[in-house]
């Protein structure tokens, strides 16, 4: 996370960015290709700008174009660094050392001892200080993040007015396919909020995390059941720089409290959508998972079901004051799923966290995982989740 210099960020407007209020939907396809556990590379496709380039050997390549630089290396969680050469006409490129395997990866430039995103792909990842780069090298068969031939639902982004934080406020919802804002559905359906982590945007979860794609290719091999995914901006008040627990206490008080009374409402009138606890279900990541912790200690009235990826533990008094409860929310949560990488930095609040609730009698289901605080596995978390959400008569 940093702040770019006045003299780069130019370099941003050269890049599309995914602001659209309107839904983009993708073009409906054929039967769902099996998906597998433990993908394989995939077929290779070129970046059309020229970076980065997967090659036909595995390995990428990066490009930067500047006459002026003194050197370009391209650093991210695809590996070891790549430092870029220069050649001919302004153009540097520079290639892995070693195939990269599948996934989706971030990744910057550092020119001259400043990082910024890549300035010739068009795929950046979403946050409150733009930094990053996206690069995705498929596999076969598809994992469930990956482009494939199923049936494809829309993407549909929301400008509100919140009368709570007295501001403009955006929300993306991802709908099934064949259904529609304002179209009534014989059978409602179940909807899933999602939250992102701390300095990311509304936008994260689908640019970067795939969630709908993931859902899409769960319910085309019958794998999940169809839902509406709303991925609300979990930053209800303006996050300062850095992580602060005053901050995060806040913060999750206003979210929770915009997200009842206003967010929910304003879906519900909307969207062919259940409007009972049992239909509602509340996830997120590390920030996020304060969150989802949150509502589902405090608001086991309004979501039946709860994932807490990697989560910010919350405050001690939020624990305590659920410890009276504890009968009644076993009663009203269905599902309360807990994971987290045994290399993440939360690892031992979340080790805690299992512990206070088992000692409660708070019932819970907790995952250790291998990984560490970052995006393949929270997407990974989401694709074991999500098969779990609205099955009748699960607990």
């Amino acid at each position: 996370m940093f702040n770019l210099p006045r003299a780069l960020i130019f370099v941003m407007s050269l890049i599309p960015q995914t602001g659209s209020l309107t839904a983009v939907a993708e073009p409906a396809a054929a039967a769902a290709p099996s998906v597998s556990s433990a993908p394989q590379p995939g077929p290779r496709q070129k970046i059309v700008d020229g970076s980065p380039e997967l090659l036909a050997d595995g390995r990428v390549a990066f490009r930067f174009r500047s006459g002026t630089a003194k050197s370009v290396v391209a650093r991210g969680q695809f590996g070891a660094e790549v430092v870029l050469e220069r050649g001919e006409k302004d153009g540097w490129s520079g290639t892995t050392a070693a195939p990269v395997p599948p996934g989706i990866y971030e990744y910057r430039l550092v020119v001259d001892g400043v990082s910024v995103p890549d300035p010739l792909n068009r795929e950046w990842k979403p946050q409150r200080w733009p930094g990053s780069s996206i690069l995705q090298v498929p596999s076969t068969p598809p994992a469930p993040w990956d482009p494939q031939a199923v049936p494809r639902g829309s993407v549909h982004h929301h400008t509100y007015w919140s009368a709570s934080l007295e501001t403009w406020r955006r929300v993306v919802v991802a709908t099934p396919p064949g259904v529609k804002a304002g179209v009534a559905l014989a059978d409602r359906l179940p909807v899933l909020y999602l939250s992102h982590g701390f300095s990311d945007t509304e936008e994260t979860w689908t640019v970067h995390g795939r969630a709908h794609l993931i859902l899409d290719a769960l319910v085309a091999g019958g794998k999940a059941v169809p839902m509406i995914l709303v991925m609300p901006d979990a930053h209800a008040l303006p996050p300062p720089p850095g992580w602060s627990d005053v901050y995060a206490a806040e913060n999750t008080d206003a979210f929770a409290r915009e997200l009842i009374t206003e967010v929910i409402p304003l879906v519900e009138e909307q969207y062919p959508v259940r409007q009972d606890p049992a239909g509602r279900a509340f996830a997120g990541l590390s920030m996020g998972g304060r969150h989802a912790l949150t509502l589902g200690l405090r608001h086991a009235d309004v979501f039946s079901q709860i994932g807490a990826f990697s989560a910010a533990v919350p405050d001690a008094a939020t624990l305590e004051a659920a410890l009276p409860r504890v009968a009644d929310i076993n009663a009203q949560l269905t599902r309360l799923w807990i994971a987290c990488g045994r290399d993440d930095f939360l690892f031992k609040q979340n080790e805690s966290l299992h512990a206070a609730l088992e000692k409660a009698g708070l019932r819970h289901d907790y995952m250790v995982t291998d990984g560490d605080h970052s995006w393949p596995v929270w997407r990974r978390y989401l694709a074991d989740f999500l098969p779990q959400l609205f099955r009748e008569g699960a607990r």
